[in-house]
């Protein structure tokens, strides 16, 4: 089942290869619309039928380059199920969105089902090669969107976005390749490491092995310094592309902390845990502060963004420190980690949709160009605004669940640094009422039509049938999130356990 719901999407993108670009429009839109549609029910059942003490669930593991020790081994536990969930979700919402997309649309859908099984296939991933093939070809796909698709300096923003995340996952081979040598036998299973943990008391060969995987995954994360690609990328990409590449692209390097770097290397990630903790912090604070001095809607998002992800740095961070903390707020402290995966997840693919209203309807991400929508769109200015509160961690959305036990868990281990990164959600919150001050109320000012009400037309049904399920789950979270965290806690009581051996 769990092979299904991986190659659904590519093998849909090869039949669909057959029928010529004459077909029309709806055709490509309308079948992408209705894969992406049956992979979200199939994982839909996958959770229903998911136990969450039992482990790992839906395993296979295959041979597939036995001389190098390489299987097709995949799996889902409640690290993985949860993003997987997300991940066809937010694929859904983006083929919703698209509908009344005309450019190049059947080499638009194609590659959206490309993407959309490397990001299904990396995050049930169970093999460091397997994981890396993923992690490589979504890079290439996300290329080729943002460069095809994008506008302003999109090549050149696409080209920035490639090289910097291409060295990234060089480093990561480099320090998957340090793990194979260390193994006993020689293996690249992630299990079979997690059980045998090769480099403990390695020393100094284990953090070269832990920088080289730290920043291979920094920078697809990305966290300070090595966020320069994404503000561009983000704002020259299409609105689609963005989504994904904030809501699914982006934790491909937090899911790795979690997956590869905290299991694998349990010693040398607790005697580096201060400095994770430090990068985390700093991401939140300096990306938080640089998101409030822009005039760029889209580029403001893509800077809170690495506040947001500075926040699950802090908490995988935090929980490698053992000292002054219990295994139980260690936990919680992943726990919150995962939880704000999802929650960015759909907040911020949210956001990327509703900036790209701004561009669609004016061709300006401007924020000064604007006024008074809240007159001519009360919906689009509606539903921005409870996303923002969402995306600041206001009570009665997922945000706050993930932020509330992040803080929790951090506080014990990292209590300056917990301290300090509270006054992220406060520069956080601050920016949103800027902005919707700014943008929705006043008087009406759109660009190129001063006054005109109706220069600015509400939300369409395929932009609203997209971005409101995001804004819906988002709030089922934050009132009853038992049904994701009673998913999530027991993975990460497993993982706290191998990280304090």
């Amino acid at each position: 089942m769990l092979s299904l719901i991986v190659f659904l999407p590519l093998a849909a993108a090869v039949a669909l290869v057959a029928v010529p670009t004459s077909a029309g429009r709806r055709v490509f839109v309308w079948s992408w619309i209705a894969i992406t549609a049956a992979d979200f029910a199939l994982v839909v059942a996958a959770w229903i039928g998911y136990d969450a003490g039992t482990g790992l669930a839906y395993e296979q593991n295959l041979r597939w380059i036995p001389s190098a020790g390489v299987g097709y081994h995949i799996g889902l536990d409640g690290l993985s199920l949860p993003l997987v969930a997300m991940t066809a979700l937010l694929f859904l919402a983006c083929a919703v969105y698209s509908l009344p997309n005309t450019q190049r649309i059947k080499s638009f859908v194609l590659l959206f089902l490309f993407l959309q099984t490397v990001s299904l296939g990396l995050f049930t991933a169970l093999d460091l090669i397997l994981f890396f093939v993923y992690f490589d070809l979504s890079i290439v796909g996300m290329y080729f969107v943002i460069a095809g698709w994008g506008h302003g300096n999109a090549r050149q923003s696409a080209l920035k976005f490639f090289l910097y995340t291409f060295i990234g996952s060089l480093a990561l081979l480099l320090g998957f390749i340090g793990l194979y040598l260390a193994a006993e036998p020689h293996t690249f299973d992630i299990v079979e490491l997690a059980r045998a943990n090769p480099l403990a008391g390695s020393g100094s060969y284990g953090a070269l092995v832990l920088l080289a995987i730290g920043v291979g995954l920094a920078v697809k994360t990305p966290t300070v310094p090595f966020h320069t690609w994404l503000p561009p990328a983000h704002t020259d990409a299409p609105a689609a592309g963005s989504a994904i590449l904030a809501g699914v692209l982006l934790k491909m390097g937090t899911y790795g902390f979690v997956r590869i770097a905290m299991p694998l290397l349990p010693d040398t990630w607790r005697h580096y845990a201060v400095v994770i903790v430090i990068i985390g912090v700093v991401s939140v604070l300096y990306s938080a502060l640089v998101a409030l001095a822009q005039e760029d809607f889209k580029r403001m998002v893509a800077y809170t963004s690495v506040s947001h992800m500075g926040y699950i740095v802090l908490a995988v961070g935090a929980a490698g420190i053992l000292a002054g903390s219990d295994a139980q707020a260690r936990s919680l402290a992943v726990t919150g980690a995962v939880t704000q995966m999802v929650s960015h997840g759909l907040l911020t693919a949210a956001l990327f949709l509703l900036a790209g209203i701004f561009y669609d309807r004016r061709r300006t991400y401007d924020m000064g160009a604007y006024s008074g929508l809240a007159g001519p769109a009360p919906v689009f200015a509606g539903t921005t605004a409870l996303v923002a509160f969402a995306s600041f961690g206001l009570p009665g959305f997922s945000g706050f669940i993930a932020e509330f036990q992040i803080f929790t868990g951090s506080l014990a281990s990292a209590t300056v640094a917990t301290a300090l990164a509270l006054l992220g959600i406060l520069i956080t919150a601050g920016l949103f009422l800027r902005v919707l001050h700014r943008v929705f109320l006043g008087e009406l000012q759109v660009p190129d039509a001063p006054g005109a009400a109706s220069g600015f037309t509400d939300l369409r049904p395929s932009e609203a049938t997209a971005i409101l399920p995001l804004l819906g789950l988002a709030i089922v979270i934050g009132v009853l999130p038992r049904f994701l965290l009673e998913v999530i806690e027991p993975a990460s009581t497993t993982l706290i356990g191998l990280v304090s051996r």
